[in-house]
């Protein structure tokens, strides 16, 4: 069962589900007190950035 578990946390990070938990840990450890990005200004962001410079990503 670990197995199946580890491969499920591999996925989900290629994917970049735990992205924005990471974010917000290193936000929160440089700027302590200052307000965090909401999951969904997060995500809309940088996906901006992503359509905003197409040569950045891979595919």
């Amino acid at each position: 069962m670990t197995a199946v578990r580890r491969a499920w946390w591999w996925v989900g990070a290629l994917m970049g589900d735990h992205d924005y938990a990471r974010y917000v840990a290193l936000q929160r450890q440089l700027n302590p007190g200052h307000p965090v990005m909401t999951e969904r200004e997060y995500w809309c962001q940088r996906y901006a950035a992503s359509d905003a410079d197409p040569e950045a990503r891979c595919c």
